[in-house]
């Protein structure tokens, strides 16, 4: 297995099937340096327009459709001492008729030091207010199927802008593979959010990255899926939240018929008493869900 640096040059507002920037063997590993959301580099610098430009793609041989390319998040390093965020709820997670009430959507500063975050100019009770960071990788994934060719404001079966806080360090990840070589891209990485991205954005700061990828062949799957030290986790990408819900919820029964042998009778049991839904991304077109389970109510592994 090789390690590799990934350092980009150019930087793309879509997830699809563009010319790789990397290739690499199955099972190696990238470093990168990404920007932040709008497009700001580790010294500041704007190397590229928002929303969440993408470092890659990187093609993985011997990926094919109907794989999957699995994604372990080794680590991710802030490279920068500042961070933004807007200081505004979106307009969509409180009531219709408090929306003319919200503030301005302005963009503020957060300091970023020490494995903490804090606001550069700190509001009236939120004096103290120092958060200890949760890295986290916003958009991250795979080009779709038929040429298409998805924004980076937004997710779908191959991943995309799903701002799921869950996608941090020691995460791993599969993604249905749609394409030959998978082209994964990755960026908008977070030093810390709440569930749903309900301002539109974590503290968006730049962000060394480290992961390792490689094929699994012949799974079916049709959304992404996640495992951590404790639980594992598929996500739905959709609107209305509704929908994501649902999409998340059946690749969960799939999966656990697969791979864990369980009845369909059985995976009802087991997901109606111990199931947990996470929210990911309730700001952008397409909403995100997560289906999650903790490792200790599954049986062993028949696959």
């Amino acid at each position: 297995m090789t390690l590799h640096r990934l350092e980009p040059s150019v930087w793309h507002n879509v997830l699809g099937t563009l010319p790789a920037a990397l290739t690499i063997a199955d099972g190696d590993s990238v470093v990168t340096q990404t920007l932040d959301a709008a497009g700001l580099d580790k010294d500041g610098i704007s190397r590229a327009h928002g929303p969440n430009p993408m470092n890659g793609p990187i093609f993985v041989a011997g990926a094919q459709p109907g794989d999957a390319l699995c994604v372990k998040i080794v680590r991710m390093t802030p490279i920068r001492d500042r961070g933004w965020t807007r200081a505004v709820l979106a307009g969509n997670v409180v009531d219709p008729e408090r929306v003319r009430t919200l503030p301005s959507p302005d963009r503020v500063q957060w300091i970023i030091e020490n494995g903490t975050a804090r606001l550069e100019q700190p509001v009236a009770g939120l004096e103290h207010l120092v958060l200890p960071l949760e890295p986290m990788i916003g958009c991250f994934g795979v080009a779709p199927k038929l040429g298409q060719a998805f924004s980076t404001a937004t997710s779908a079966e191959n991943g995309g802008n799903m701002d799921y806080r869950g996608f941090g360090p020691g995460t791993t990840v599969w993604f249905p593979v749609a394409v030959p070589g998978a082209l994964f891209f990755l960026g908008d990485c977070h030093a810390i959010q709440g569930d749903g991205e309900i301002v539109g954005n974590g503290v968006e700061t730049a962000f060394e990255v480290e992961v390792r990828l490689s094929v699994v062949k012949a799974r079916k799957q049709v959304w992404p899926r996640g495992e951590t030290a404790d639980a594992i986790f598929t996500v739905g990408n959709a609107r209305p939240l509704e929908q994501a819900l649902q999409h998340a919820t059946t690749e969960m029964m799939d999966w656990l018929v697969a791979d864990y042998g369980l009845s369909a009778t059985a995976v009802s049991h087991l997901l109606g008493q111990v199931v947990r839904y996470e929210v990911g991304n309730v700001f952008d077109p397409a909403y995100t869900m997560v289906c999650k389970v903790e490792k200790k109510w599954l049986p062993p592994r028949s696959v």
